[in-house]
């Protein structure tokens, strides 16, 4: 007769340590790898674009023999600093006051030549405290709450609609922020929250998943952190 092996169900908790062991050493190399790639990714990307377009407008004879990354992005920014230069001095004022006249006045283009302008100012030339600021205002209705973000303060006609303390308020979608809606309220309304505009953007576009918490954990810590849940997981 031949003897019936008996399993351990030992076994069958240590196997499934090691898998739980295993699945969380692949989590956590995901973690660690992930942002890495993605920035890597991204970036390459944003310079190998910048390359191709520039190469476009050089003249044949003045690309290089071979590939160098980054030739193209280092031009572009010697451009743009060029063209700044001579838009500070006195002849580039006059050029710039009468091609912003031009571009005022033609059909179509001017409205949207304006508002990238005001879009530009705003955001480079940090001329109002738009998007300086992070609220928490009731919307869409009572009761329910929204985070946005404070653009400027109500004037003229609109200040006369809504009020003289009304403060203008971008609310943004999830998790796209560059749509949202803009409406007026009374400055009492609004609940300032102490977060950088950067972390609201943030706390918008995962969704509520990437709240500022407080600093940041170290990335080493948030790999041991994932395996050490696998393990108690399979425990």
């Amino acid at each position: 007769m031949t003897r019936k092996r008996t399993r351990n169900p030992g076994d069958k908790s240590r196997w499934q340590r090691i898998g739980a062991r295993l699945r969380g050493y692949l989590l956590a190399g995901i973690l660690v790898t992930g942002p890495i790639a993605f920035t890597l990714w991204i970036t390459w990307t944003v310079i190998d674009f910048i390359d191709r377009l520039v190469a476009r407008l050089l003249p044949a004879h003045y690309d290089p023999p071979f590939a160098v990354p980054g030739v193209g992005l280092i031009v572009a920014l010697a451009v743009l600093t060029l063209i700044g230069w001579i838009a500070a001095g006195y002849i580039g004022r006059i050029f710039l006051r009468l091609s912003d006249r031009v571009m005022q006045h033609v059909p179509i283009i001017s409205g949207i030549y304006t508002a990238l302008k005001q879009i530009f100012e705003t955001v480079l030339a940090k001329r109002s405290n738009t998007f300086r600021e992070v609220v928490m205002v009731e919307f869409p209705h009572k009761g329910m709450w929204t985070v946005a973000f404070v653009t400027a303060k109500a004037e003229g006609e609109l200040a006369a609609a809504a009020g003289k303390d009304s403060i203008g308020v971008y609310v943004p979608t999830t998790p796209n922020p560059t749509s949202g809606y803009l409406i007026y309220l009374p400055r009492a309304d609004l609940i300032p929250l102490h977060m950088s505009v950067e972390d609201g953007i943030k706390l918008v576009i995962s969704g509520g998943i990437v709240a500022p918490t407080g600093p940041h954990p170290d990335l080493a810590d948030s790999a041991a952190a994932v395996v050490a849940a696998s393990e108690t997981e399979s425990a």
